[in-house]
């Protein structure tokens, strides 16, 4: 299975400034791709631009490996892509267009030569002499076939490295299916068809989510009463960029930790497939005078990333993760069908029915990929709530 490290490197001082010099260049590149696409689509009366137009107009202009430029070339169209789904499905997303400073770079396939602990990152033509490679030294390499490397930066440059690690999904026997409803209090509230239940809180990383914006709002303040640029300023911007990293760290580390103890969960409890409400957009649906506090919360609500790594750990167990459309899962009683709106952890209805307000959203999403509608699902057997630190 494909797996990312990001880690430290040895270079010489030299070679250092070569690689800001890479990412640079790789900003220029993304600057040329802006001005292409928009030249492009005057000229032909609002068409886009395509990948083999792009690439040949990108051929041979910058002092990068050719594969390094075609990659920014098509990070370009994957973000006019995506773009462009999210304005199908309501969302106000912009096109690019803004000009970078800076930006990743990256080498893949041939680019690359690794010699122990040592890599070798070729370069392009300059003056019509090939570039000499830029030479690192990663102590944490892993053991296994690298796929491509990317230059970050995160405080200080580092390599992000993609690589198989040869080991292929684990078999899964299991015969339960199990529903996920994803929240910004408990990240994960899932149930089982066995009516087995587990909630995880996410109460850690809205801690997290609420210091940094403290934090940085403070900041902010003060920089507003320094000149830009001056030497206060750029004090408190590094102090800036210091929490935003270290959040940034904190809240991968709590979203890793809350996707495993989910999918060992699943393994105990025999799990063959997830099904999981899909929240994208649930603002849309929103009360114009709620929506502002709405994107405030959602803001600090990373579900996507959750998303993700539920995706990729599920499947290293052999389990498949599908997403449904959630809509009044967490509003409409299985047993009379009214809808109710509740503002406490617990939902009842005057039906006599009531459940955990999240878990009776998960079983709402479970009822509705089984049997297409709402239903009443029986009691929850047993009951599992687990607080990350």
């Amino acid at each position: 299975m494909i797996r990312c490290i990001k880690t430290a490197f040895q270079t010489t001082k030299f070679d250092l400034e070569r690689l800001f010099a890479c990412n640079r260049l790789s900003a220029q590149i993304w600057n040329k791709c802006l001005v292409i696409a928009k030249n492009y689509s005057l000229a032909h009366e609002g068409k886009w631009i395509g990948q083999t137009e792009l690439q040949a107009a990108l051929k041979n202009q910058f002092p990068l490996h050719s594969q390094s430029v075609q990659a920014v070339s098509h990070k370009y169209l994957f973000a006019r892509e995506s773009a462009k789904q999210a304005k199908k499905q309501g969302l106000n997303s912009k096109y690019p267009y803004k000009n970078k400073r800076h930006y990743n770079t990256k080498w893949v396939d041939k680019s690359f030569k690794i010699e122990g602990n040592t890599i070798l990152l070729s370069l392009g033509i300059q003056d019509g002499k090939r570039q000499q490679p830029i030479k690192i030294i990663v102590p944490d390499m892993p053991d296994a076939e690298i796929k491509e490397i990317e230059l970050v930066f995160d405080r200080r440059l580092m390599v992000s490295m993609s690589y198989d690690d040869g080991k292929a999904a684990a078999v899964n026997h299991g015969n339960e299916v199990a529903a996920v409803d994803l929240g910004e209090i408990h990240s994960i509230a899932a149930t089982t068809t066995e009516n087995k239940a587990i909630i995880i809180t996410g109460r850690k990383a809205r801690s997290i989510h609420r210091l940094r914006n403290k934090k940085l709002a403070e900041l902010q303040k003060l920089m507003s009463k320094c000149k830009k640029g001056s030497r206060q300023w750029k004090k408190y911007n590094q102090a800036k960029r210091f929490i935003l990293s270290k959040s940034e760290r904190q809240l991968n580390d709590v979203i890793h930790k809350s996707t495993k103890h989910f999918v060992k969960w699943c393994k105990e409890h025999e799990v063959k497939e997830v099904v999981i409400g899909e929240v994208e957009g649930v603002q849309r649906n929103t009360k114009k005078k709620k929506r502002k506090l709405l994107n405030q919360k959602l803001s600090n609500w990373s579900f996507g990333k959750m998303k993700k790594q539920l995706k990729y750990k599920l499947e290293a167990h052999g389990t498949n993760l599908t997403s449904i459309d959630e809509s009044y899962s967490s509003q409409q009683c299985p047993c009379c069908g009214r809808r109710n709106k509740t503002s406490t952890r617990n939902y009842k209805c005057s039906c006599g029915y009531k459940e955990h307000r999240d878990v009776h959203g998960s079983k709402g999403i479970l009822s509705k990929y089984l049997h297409g509608d709402i239903r009443y699902l029986g009691e929850t057997e047993s009951f599992k709530y687990l607080r990350i630190a």
